[in-house]
């Protein structure tokens, strides 16, 4: 259950582009087509999936207050939190140039059609964010942590697709000249930010604790059941009202 809730909320509720505006640069960029969109979400998504476990190890055994007792008592002390950012930094930019080959070798095509961008995935806010988000968080397994990768990297391939797919349709529309281009680019994904938060509804339930039926609760020299003693509770409030 922990694993399906913090897929449907990494890729819905907390939405690296929607709800955070992260990785904005490729994403306005790359989202002229819907072609290299996927592309680039794909990359993304492959990226967050390896370097969040990784990087969640590095923190861990590594980086954290403590982390190194693992070395021995002496070492319990230690607190390497300071080199979070430049550790992260490197593990993503080693995981950029892995893929970078792979894009290359196979599909030279989307190779060109990235161009630069393919590399800056490396300095992309998105892919240290989700990094960074993990470590502020807390996650506990290194399960949660691939999980909340893979479904962070699934929330922005979704909303890049998205958008471009939009853009290759207003392309032959009849937007004002003053709103074309970025300018109604802004608006539709702000209109989609504020859509995209209607998913938050979906964790809202069960926060209450429930009652047991038939439980008993003792009052004066009567017993009365919880049905009872809310309905009873109830039309006290209402007479009350009534005399007032």
């Amino acid at each position: 259950m922990e694993h399906i809730e913090l897929f449907f909320k990494s890729i819905f509720i907390d939405n690296m582009v929607f709800a955070t505006f992260l990785g904005m640069c490729s994403y306005l960029a790359v989202s002229k087509k819907v072609a290299t969109a996927v592309g680039l979400g794909a990359a993304v998504i492959f990226v967050l999936a390896i370097t969040v476990p990784l990087n969640w190890l590095l923190d861990q055994y590594i980086l954290k207050e403590g982390a190194l007792v693992w070395l021995g008592e002496e070492y319990a002390s230690y607190d390497l939190s300071f080199l979070s950012f430049i550790m992260f930094i490197a593990t993503i930019a080693t995981m950029v140039q892995l893929v970078e080959i792979v894009v290359e070798k196979f599909s030279p095509s989307l190779y060109n059609s990235l161009g630069i961008f393919l590399p800056l995935i490396a300095v992309n806010c998105a892919i240290l964010g989700g990094s960074l988000f993990m470590q502020s968080r807390d996650i506990q397994t290194l399960g949660l942590a691939f999980n909340y990768g893979v479904s962070s990297g699934i929330g922005w391939f979704l909303a890049i697709l998205t958008i471009a797919a939009i853009r290759e349709k207003i392309r032959y529309s009849n937007v004002p000249p003053a709103l074309r281009g970025l300018g109604i680019t802004f608006i539709i994904t702000g209109l989609m930010a504020i859509g995209f938060m209607s998913f938050g509804g979906m964790l809202t339930g069960g926060d209450e604790p429930e009652v047991a039926k038939g439980t008993v609760v003792q009052e004066g020299d009567k017993e009365l059941s919880q049905v009872e003693k809310t309905a009873e509770d109830k039309q006290t409030l209402n007479i009350t009202k009534v005399n007032e």
